[in-house]
């Protein structure tokens, strides 16, 4: 009964959020020529605990989070790439900001989405960072699109007794969708090296990181929780909460092997002070 309550406040939500848009917006704008990438504000998380993280408060340049959702328009398609803290369907009509705990969202996604021109019915693939329930709030909305994950990270979602900062409900709808598995080295989504998904377990058991490599802006790896703080490069810290922290490393260590080859620049999905220096959709990046 709950996850048919769930699935149909989905199908209530999104049928709000398109009812509000305007005509020219429900008409999917015609494939660039290159990668584009879209940086959406999907929240903030304020009242943290450092220690969590091993850290000071005076260590650290800044303690909250923000939360950052992502859309990646290819000539062959679309990704989605994590999709917020809180779900749209939390939203009352007049749209005032949500906030649940230390977590508040003050723009629903699918609306953000719709000002470029997109609904989940135009999105090709989702991939989520990892399964963290401040990555996954509406993932249900994209149960149409092909989930790319690790077997380990689906086997963590879908278990009998699913533990840590999970929000099952938030992602029941994938469980049915079309998925490719993912082998445990780069995954080319569109198949010309523009957008690659890399494995980085450790933080979860299918934690991944997300390459682009863009015709004007250049090569970017967006992060995931590979890093919460830019402190955390240059120390072994890592959160108490972490699946392994061994693993963590080793990954933290690849990546950056791989930032200094790539000439890649990194961007910490948490940190403010890099959201706050970044376009936010309607603008992009390509």
């Amino acid at each position: 009964m709950r996850r048919s309550q769930t699935l149909r406040g989905w199908q209530i939500a999104c049928a709000i959020a398109l009812m509000a848009l305007p005509a020219l917006a429900q008409k999917r704008p015609q494939p660039p020529k290159s990668a584009r990438l879209y940086v959406f504000d999907c929240g903030s998380i304020k009242g943290l605990d450092p220690a969590t993280f091993h850290f000071k408060k005076e260590e650290l340049a800044g303690v909250d989070f923000v939360v950052t959702c992502y859309l990646v328009v290819h000539p062959k398609g679309t990704l989605m790439w994590d999709v917020g803290v809180i779900p749209d369907s939390a939203f009352k009509p007049d749209g005032a900001p949500v906030t649940e705990r230390i977590s508040t969202v003050t723009k629903p996604l699918l609306p953000q989405l719709a000002a470029v021109g997109y609904t989940p019915a135009d999105i090709s693939y989702i991939a989520l960072s990892h399964y963290h329930s401040d990555h996954t709030a509406n993932a249900n909305a994209f149960a149409g699109a092909t989930w790319l994950v690790h077997q380990p990270e689906r086997d963590v979602m879908f278990g009998d007794k699913p533990q840590g900062i999970i929000q099952p409900a938030h992602f029941t709808a994938l469980r049915n969708s079309k998925t490719t598995i993912l082998k445990d080295d780069d995954y080319d989504v569109f198949g010309d090296g523009t957008v690659v998904i890399k494995y980085a377990p450790g933080h979860t058991p299918g934690h991944q990181v997300l390459y682009l490599k863009l015709r004007k802006t250049g090569p970017v790896l967006v992060a995931g929780d590979l890093y919460h703080y830019p402190e955390e490069r240059n120390s072994d810290k890592t959160p108490t909460f972490e699946f392994n922290r061994e693993q963590s490393l080793k990954s933290r260590a690849m990546i950056e092997d791989f930032l200094k080859k790539s000439k890649a620049q990194l961007w910490i999905e948490h940190d403010l002070a890099t959201f706050n220096k970044l376009k936010k959709a309607p603008e992009f990046y390509e």
